[in-house]
C-alpha cells in the first residue's frame, strides 16, 4: 500500500488523504480507518488509478456520499475512490440535464426546481451523489432514478468509456445494472425532465420536508431506510409490531420515531448497527416468514 500511495502522489492523480476514519465519510458516522482516500482529477486519472490498483491487487471502493454504506470497524486496507471532481452540470436543452457522478443529489433536485423542471422532487431528501443514486436506483414517493435517466456515461472494466441507455441499465426497485456488474462505474448521467410549475414544486418539496422531519429521526446519524419494503407491507411496521422499536445495542438504536431506521446515538460502532440489522431481519423472518432485503451495502466485513 505504501508503494501505491507514493505512486498516486507522484503521478498527481488527485488529492490523496492517508489514514482517514470512515466515520467522516459515511452518514452512519461509523467505520474503521481507510489507508487512503483519493479524489481523481478526471477520467484519465481515474483510469490510471484503477490500473495501479488492479495491477498490484490492491482493493478499492468507489464511494459517493456514504449514505447507503456500512463500513466495518476494521481498517480498510485499500483505496477509497471519491468522484467529487466529477461535478460538472449543464443543460443540453430546455428539459435535459447532463450531470457528473459526483454531484450532490439534493443540490441537483434544487437546481431542477429553480429551472422549473419536474421529475426530481423525490430526490430532495436523499443525501447521496448522482453516481450513487444511479447505482442504487434511489427513489421515494413512488418514483426513482429509473424514471428520469436517459443515458449514462460508463467506465467499463476494460477502461473504455461507453454510453448506456435507460433500457440497458436494467432499473428495478432499488436495483440497477451496476449492482450486478460491479466493474462498471457511472461517470455522468443525462436526465430527461419535464416543464413544471416552480411554485407547485416548491410547495411539494416543503410539504415532504415537513413530513420527513415529523416521521424520520433526521437529528441522528443514519443511512435512511434499512430494509426495502416487501410487496404489500412496510418493513418499519413489521419491525415495530414485533416490539423491536427502540431496541438498543451499544450506541445504536432501532429508532423510536421510525422502526426502519437505525440510528447512531453518538458512540455506536459498525458492529452495533449490524447487530441490530441482523436482529430485525431474523425476527421478521422467524415471525412472518418474510426475508427482508437490506438496502445498505456492507463494506469490508469479510
Amino acid at each position: 500500500m505504501n508503494e501505491i500511495i507514493d505512486l498516486i502522489k507522484e503521478r498527481e492523480i488527485g488529492k490523496c488523504i492517508e489514514n482517514v476514519s470512515m466515520k467522516k465519510y459515511t452518514t452512519y458516522k461509523v467505520g474503521g480507518n481507510a489507508r487512503c482516500i483519493v479524489y481523481p482529477k478526471n477520467t484519465k486519472k481515474l483510469i490510471e488509478l484503477l490500473k495501479l490498483c488492479n495491477n498490484r491487487n490492491v482493493k478499492y471502493k468507489i464511494l459517493g456520499n456514504g449514505s447507503n454504506t456500512l463500513f466495518s470497524d476494521k481498517e480498510y486496507d485499500g483505496v477509497i475512490i471519491k468522484l467529487d471532481e466529477f461535478n460538472e452540470i449543464s443543460m443540453i436543452n430546455s428539459t435535459t440535464i447532463k450531470v457528473g457522478a459526483g454531484y450532490n443529489l439534493i443540490k441537483l433536485a434544487l437546481f431542477a426546481t429553480k429551472k422549473s423542471l419536474s421529475g426530481l422532487e423525490f430526490a430532495c431528501g436523499i443525501p447521496g451523489s448522482v453516481g450513487g443514486a444511479v447505482y442504487m436506483n434511489a427513489g421515494a414517493y413512488k418514483s426513482d432514478m429509473g424514471y428520469i435517466v436517459k443515458r449514462v456515461k460508463v467506465l467499463t472494466p476494460n477502461y473504455t468509456v461507453i454510453n448506456m441507455t435507460n433500457a440497458e441499465l436494467d432499473f428495478h426497485y432499488r436495483s440497477s445494472f451496476f449492482q450486478k456488474n460491479p466493474g462498471y462505474i457511472c461517470l455522468e448521467a443525462t436526465l430527461g425532465l419535464k416543464k413544471g410549475n416552480r411554485e407547485e414544486m416548491i410547495a411539494i418539496n416543503k410539504d415532504r420536508k415537513e413530513r420527513r422531519e415529523a416521521s424520520q429521526p433526521l437529528e441522528y446519524p443514519s443511512a435512511g431506510s434499512v430494509f426495502r419494503n416487501p410487496e404489500g407491507n412496510f418493513a418499519g411496521k413489521m419491525i415495530e409490531d414485533l416490539g423491536l422499536k427502540g431496541l438498543i445495542r451499544g450506541g445504536a438504536q432501532i429508532s423510536t420515531k421510525h422502526a426502519n431506521f437505525i440510528i447512531n446515538l453518538g458512540n455506536a460502532t459498525a458492529t452495533d448497527i449490524k447487530d441490530l440489522i441482523t436482529i430485525a431481519h431474523d425476527t421478521v423472518l422467524e415471525n412472518y416468514n418474510v426475508d427482508l432485503k437490506v438496502e445498505q451495502e456492507f463494506v469490508n466485513w469479510d
